[in-house]
């Protein structure tokens, strides 16, 4: 996995073949960046990672400048994968092991962009409580997005919030606003 751009713009990082993810390709997580950095200024963001497997996600925001990330996944060796990677590249990243359903119940913190990554054959219906209870339970912030990772054979347009998607491949990202 590649940082993209930034402060550690190319650098490649290696993760343990043991860990049970599938990190976001390099042309959708640029093109995903490109969107994003057209609506926000990223040193003024806080964000929220859930499913973070890898951090590849949490770091691209790092290395923009971002200093408020709170990256989330129920895999111990992700974290520590996370965390080791963290101090090595001296990045505002902090970390939590829990279960995302779990986490999203109980947190009270508010972000302004929530992105969540999980297993592309997580149940649908798993799928649906995502934006359910970071929307009930007013997680963003105003003016705040959520946006969901999922394989282009998982449609998300018909849940409350729903924006709109882009396809980058087999990957789709589905935004979800206020």
């Amino acid at each position: 996995m590649r940082i993209i751009s930034g402060k550690h713009k190319g650098r490649n990082l290696i993760a343990p073949k043991k860990l049970p993810v599938r990190p976001t390709k390099d042309m959708a997580k640029e093109s995903l960046f490109n969107i994003l950095n057209n609506s926000y200024y990223f040193p003024d963001l806080k964000v929220l990672d859930l499913f973070t497997g890898t951090g590849n996600i949490s770091y691209e925001f790092s290395s923009r400048g971002v200093e408020d990330i709170l990256a989330v996944d129920a895999h111990a060796g992700c974290i520590d994968f996370i965390d080791k990677t963290v101090t090595l590249l001296d990045m505002n990243i902090r970390t939590l092991k829990s279960d995302v359903f779990s986490f999203l119940q109980r947190n009270t913190e508010k972000f302004d962009i929530i992105f969540a990554d999980p297993f592309y054959d997580m149940d649908l219906s798993d799928f649906e409580k995502l934006p359910q209870m970071v929307f009930e339970n007013e997680l963003l912030l105003e003016d705040g997005v959520l946006i969901i990772e999922h394989s282009n054979h998982t449609s998300l347009a018909e849940l409350p919030h729903y924006k709109n998607s882009r396809k980058y491949g087999g990957s789709v990202f589905s935004f979800f606003e206020m």
